[in-house]
């Protein structure tokens, strides 16, 4: 299978749409440190589908740290008569890991995404 978990930082701001009647898709960007300070980090486009989607609009935001747990999807396209391949992951779970940003004046608490599907 290509199930993969990653541990990162958010690299930009959370990007919902609508996509269909009651279908919502987000999207961001994941730095990924390779583990050692001077390799610097991979990024890594996932996207969260329906309720999971909302709440990450919601709650998270550039700089904030996340847990993804998903599958691997690649996608083809042509550009300007080159063949493009992408690679992003498809979330089934997104852990918040850190609270909210310093630039959150609303104090709004940031919650697991399952305490907030369960809760």
């Amino acid at each position: 299978m290509n199930n993969v978990n990653l541990i990162g930082n958010l690299a930009t701001e959370v990007e919902m749409r609508d996509v269909g009647e009651d279908k919502k898709v987000a999207g961001f960007l994941l730095a990924v440190n390779r583990g050692n300070p001077d390799a610097g980090a991979d990024f890594v486009w996932v996207q969260a589908w329906d309720r999971q989607a909302e709440l990450c609009a919601e709650y998270l935001s550039k700089g904030q740290r996340v847990g993804v747990a998903g599958r691997l999807h690649s996608h083809s396209w042509e550009d300007e008569g080159k063949r493009r391949t992408a690679v992003e992951v498809v979330s089934r779970h997104v852990e918040f890991l850190s609270g909210p940003s310093r630039d959150d004046e609303s104090g709004a608490e940031v919650i697991p995404f399952e305490a907030a599907v369960t809760g």
